[in-house]
């Protein structure tokens, strides 16, 4: 796409309604490749696995004894890591349905879970201010390396190839290089709920409880571009880039589904878009390949699939 066309429209159209949860749902993420799929937690304890075109529920995986906050899809999609009040990591099997692992060793609950490119390692942030990396590989269930700078609890991670990214109610987004043995930290100033970088680690997408979105530098921690008109001031919520990284979109404490241009910070038409949710929307993930898809979820008890008029009709 070139640059000069601008950034595609947000989509916006009610593709599909998910709504089997009971209470709140904190957490929809997509699998990996053509992403045909998604994969939904939430506070009645269960993660639950959907057909997005469909609108159908597959699967239900049930073996938590406190809510689901985080997910992430291994590359293959073969299994999945959740995570939540717990206090351990339950790695799933998709197929079975079943627990491969359940890795503890954090002394409170789990806000984020990530694997690597490959799924050899796991990353995990929780309410007891650590990050700990867990090798999958090994028999040995201990983690293999404790990062312990966050002074508050980490509710956010990214996993790179050959860094970590930690967000934290502290206000720093600390960069983690694990092959120098280095750490960068940003101070943001309001507690971060959210980084997502882009594909050439250059920049990253902060978010945090003073109603911002920004965009920083990663080498030197400089501001960017700083997005606003959302309300985000005490819940956890997650901006992300739209298609081809030329938009950002945001789901707001208020249930709308904000979107700027990435490069003049201005919000996207219509402004202020229309009500998404009832409640505060815990989670915007766009699809990682269609230009016309994204995902949220919310404490009102559904994730939605929305589509542009042109995918929806398809």
């Amino acid at each position: 796409m070139a640059p000069s066309r601008g950034p595609q429209p947000i989509a916006r159209e009610l593709h599909a309604l998910l709504n089997n949860h009971k209470g709140a749902v904190n957490v929809a993420r997509y699998a990996k490749g053509t992403a045909k799929y998604i994969l939904t937690g939430g506070q009645d304890r269960t993660v639950r696995l959907w057909n997005a075109n469909l609108g159908t529920e597959i699967k239900t995986f049930t073996g938590h004894g406190y809510e689901v906050l985080s997910l992430s899809v291994s590359h293959d999609n073969a299994k999945f890591a959740s995570s939540g009040g717990d206090r351990s990591v339950f790695v799933w099997d998709v197929a079975t349905g079943q627990t491969l692992r359940r890795l503890s060793g954090h002394l409170g609950k789990i806000h984020a879970v990530e694997f690597n490119e490959d799924a050899s390692v796991l990353v995990s942030g929780s309410y007891d201010s650590t990050v700990r990396l867990w090798d999958m590989r090994a028999q040995n269930r201990q983690s293999i390396q404790t990062l312990e700078e966050a002074r508050d609890a980490v509710q956010t991670l990214h996993v790179g190839s050959t860094f970590v990214i930690a967000g934290s109610v502290d206000g720093h987004v600390r960069t983690y290089d694990l092959r120098m043995g280095e750490m960068r930290s940003d101070f943001i100033g309001n507690p971060v709920t959210a980084v997502i970088p882009t594909q050439d680690a250059t920049t990253y997408l902060v978010t945090s409880l003073d109603n911002h979105v920004r965009l920083m530098d990663m080498a030197t921690g400089k501001m960017l571009n700083d997005f606003t008109g959302h309300t985000n001031e005490s819940y956890r919520c997650r901006a992300c880039f739209g298609h081809g990284e030329a938009s950002v979109v945001c789901g707001d404490e208020k249930g709308l589904i904000w979107a700027w241009d990435l490069l003049d910070g201005k919000i996207m038409a219509p402004n202020p878009p229309p009500k998404a949710h009832h409640k505060v929307i815990t989670w915007t993930e766009h699809h990682p390949i269609d230009a016309g898809e994204l995902i949220t979820c919310s404490a009102d008890g559904t994730a939605k699939v929305w589509r542009t008029a042109e995918a929806h009709e398809s």
